[in-house]
């Protein structure tokens, strides 16, 4: 049995993931097949809530003892075995999400699938790049062997449909803990971060040293305490024992699409869509420009606005040091309005030179320096009255305070689905 749920948060409260928690509480009698997993969906659809994270586990009757999965009283381990329907699932699993949900808030509108079959890999592929319409959704859940339901306008069975055909080619883990019920929405207490990151060699995206901040614990009053990401689960399961703090309640380890950029589509410059994410190679045809509010735009070859904005922090200063002629790889998300591209990583293939004015043209016949006769309007001999372009200026090269390879913004401005610089280079 599949059972997948998306869209039961709001900005105010509640995660899908610790839905799931309690999912396995009303379905104590069945055993959990795999790591329950994390899917998360295309990060530019304007309505997504925070991190566009749908939820799914597979449940049935556990043969053979597999790994330890998580902790909510005692300890949850995954099995091999075989898949077991119960014919009053879809009503048990209901109760449950219309217990926990934020229905009370608009955009709030939850999805829960249960089903026997496993979706076209498709349907993964079009949420996780695209924008997919509600009503495509419900014609191919008509077409399964399942059962369906959601709250509000439903739109919730996108993600959970789309998490339910996740196939886990590329993936990496993370581990959620849960605070006690009481403390939702206080400050939360932890300690151990920095060390976490520091001695877990295959974890990523736990804290961000230039900035000094933290990327395991959400601002929102929300039921997670922290959340740490990695390559080997063992690893993971160490923060358990070095991140101190607050008491946990509960915690889970799932297997998820972070960090893979399956969001990513190959792409044109003159040919990208707005909500999606692209990977697309260009010339730098301006030099960067900063606007009010610390955000820095250029232009790639003349058809696309490339954008770091503030909360890029310092690749902002990476970013004014390109000078048109570069060729670059840009990675990252299409804004419809005006279209503009996100940088998320950017590849400098190839630096142009940079050469800087030394003096202002010879005259050929008196041998005296010419002087400007206006902002790009050439020079002029005050001897002879000869002629020059600006072109003619005389100029040196100089070293340019950039090399040619890999960039990306810092961690405290990561998108879950960017695959870090970390990875990209080990694979």
């Amino acid at each position: 049995m599949l059972l997948a749920i998306d869209d039961t948060d709001s900005r105010k409260g509640m995660c899908t993931t610790f839905l799931i928690t309690e999912l396995l509480r009303e379905f104590d009698e069945l055993d959990l097949m795999d790591h329950p997993r994390l899917v998360r969906l295309n990060p530019n659809v304007p309505w997504k809530t925070r991190g566009n994270g749908a939820v799914v586990i597979r449940l049935g009757n556990g043969v053979e003892k597999k790994d330890l999965v998580g902790f909510d009283g005692k300890e949850i381990f995954s099995y091999t075995g075989e898949y077991v329907d119960t014919e009053d699932a879809l009503e048990r699993a209901l109760k449950v999400v219309e217990r926990w949900s934020e229905t009370s808030e608009e955009g709030t509108n939850p999805g829960l699938i249960i089903s026997n079959e496993k979706p076209p890999y498709e349907m993964y592929q079009e949420a996780v790049k695209d924008v997919v319409k509600l009503e495509d959704t419900i014609s191919a859940l008509e077409k399964m062997d399942c059962r369906y339901t959601g709250l509000g306008n439903k739109r919730g069975l996108i993600g959970a449909l789309a998490a339910m055909a996740w196939i886990p080619s590329d993936h990496t883990y993370e581990l959620i803990t849960y605070r006690e019920q009481h403390r939702w929405g206080t400050k939360r207490k932890l300690n151990g971060i920095v060390r976490f990151d520091k001695e877990t060699e295959h974890s990523f995206d736990s804290y961000d040293h230039e900035e000094k901040q933290q990327a395991v614990a959400p601002r929102s009053p929300c039921p997670v305490l922290y959340g740490v990401r990695g390559e080997r689960p063992k690893e993971l399961l160490g923060a358990l024992n070095i991140i101190e703090g607050e008491s946990i309640d509960r915690w889970l380890l799932f297997k998820t699409n972070q960090a893979t950029d399956e969001h990513i589509q190959e792409s044109k410059v003159g040919e990208v869509k707005p909500w999606t994410s692209v990977h697309i190679k260009g010339t730098v045809t301006s030099l960067p420009k900063t606007i009010p509010g610390g955000h820095v735009f250029f232009d790639l070859d003349e058809e696309l606005t490339a954008a770091a904005y503030e909360p890029t922090k310092r690749f902002r200063e990476i970013v004014k040091k390109l000078i048109p002629g570069d060729k670059l790889e840009l990675y990252g998300g299409i804004r419809e309005e005006p279209l503009t591209l996100n940088i998320e990583k950017m590849k400098v293939v190839e630096l142009s030179e940079k050469k800087v004015k030394v003096a202002n043209p010879q005259c050929p016949d008196c041998k005296k320096r010419m002087s400007s006769i206006g902002k790009n309007a050439g020079f002029r001999c005050r001897k002879c009255g000869t002629r020059a372009e600006e072109f003619d200026i005389e100029t040196k090269l100089v070293e340019r305070e950039l090399e040619e390879g890999y960039y990306e913004v810092p961690v405290c401005a990561r998108r879950h689905l960017s695959k870090p610089l970390k990875r990209v280079l080990l694979v």
